[in-house]
């Protein structure tokens, strides 16, 4: 069964994708996955203030600059693993390096 992590924290903490991606316990957990043959997609997202949100009503489209809600914690990437089910997939979550001091939300993906 496939599962989205939403990784979210403060953006405010910025760290470019090349630094993060020498960072140990970023690269530990990105092998360890690859290795277990679980690791499916993913990447990080530019800061929101450079994204929309778009909402259709009555036919008219309302962009908006930035985020969705107003919070500390953004969305700042995604990855796509393949688990048994919904607590391997928590499991998989709580090791993610984020999780110290972010939150990753757990999405199981339609199957069709």
């Amino acid at each position: 069964m496939r599962f989205m992590l939403l990784i979210c924290s403060d953006e405010s903490a910025v760290v470019s994708p090349t630094e993060h991606m020498t960072m140990p316990d970023f690269i530990a957990w990105y092998d360890g996955m690859e290795h277990e043959g679980r690791l499916r997609g993913g990447d990080r997202l530019r800061p929101s203030a450079e994204g929309a949100t778009v909402r259709v009503r009555d036919g008219e489209v309302l962009a908006s600059d930035g985020p969705f809600a107003e919070t500390k914690e953004q969305m700042g990437g995604f990855a796509i693993i393949e688990c048994a089910d919904l607590d391997e997939a928590v499991e998989k979550a709580a090791q993610h390096p984020v999780a110290q001091y972010g939150a990753i939300e757990v999405r199981p993906i339609w199957e069709f």
